[in-house]
């Protein structure tokens, strides 16, 4: 089994790739591969979509690499498993509102707004750990319960249209989405690689599921 880390100028993705490689040498599920190349990705068996700055520089770059997204979007209508981490999250909404109106994926229906905190010694971005307000009821959650811990750093969350595909939330100055799915995408406003024990469980389980 090959699970594609998909590169494209979004941030450093060593820690990811530490963290995915780790997981899939523990439960012997097969190679890790970080690539930029659209032919990598459609021979992979599961994606995972990192992404760290804003939205539309993300989507800028994507679209750079000639192939890219379309190889992407073929995997997710073809059934296999993928991942989207913090703006890689986000880019599967609809819409994102940062800096102007900018098209997603619209894998996840519904729009990627500023946090606008209710208590106002909150600072953006949100930074650091959370706990998330609820057992979240996904295979990818599986071990992951009310009150556990995640890596946070974002000033946009991803809201849906559809509550039915929030899979966790957390409180900064009210609910915010910290992850997202729907079929056979599952996506995290948190940074699962800098997340520790709980970080790891996830991903082991993102490379053990079959939706």
């Amino acid at each position: 089994m090959i699970t594609a880390i998909v590169d494209y100028n979004s941030g450093n993705l060593r820690s990811a790739e530490k963290s995915f490689q780790r997981m899939a040498s523990e439960m012997k599920v097969g190679e890790i591969v970080v690539t930029c190349d659209p032919d990598a990705v459609r021979q992979a068996d599961r994606v995972v979509l990192p992404g760290v700055g804003a939205f539309a520089d993300c989507k800028s770059h994507l679209a750079a690499i000639d192939g890219l997204s379309t190889a992407i979007k073929e995997k997710v209508d073809a059934g296999n498993p993928l991942m989207g981490i913090c703006v890689g999250m986000q880019m599967m909404a609809t819409w994102g509102r940062e800096h102007g109106n900018h098209h997603g994926f619209n894998w996840i229906k519904g729009e990627v707004t500023a946090l606008t905190p209710n208590t106002p010694n909150l600072k953006i971005p949100h930074m650091g750990w959370n706990e998330l307000n609820e057992t979240p009821d996904h295979p990818v959650f599986n071990g992951i319960r009310a009150g556990d811990h995640f890596y946070f750093i974002h000033s946009y969350h991803l809201v849906p249209d559809d509550h039915a595909d929030v899979v966790a939330t957390c409180d900064y100055g009210g609910g915010i989405t910290a992850a997202v799915g729907r079929d056979n995408i599952i996506g995290t406003q948190f940074h699962p690689e800098k997340s520790q024990a709980n970080g790891l469980r996830l991903i082991g389980n993102f490379l053990q599921w079959s939706p």
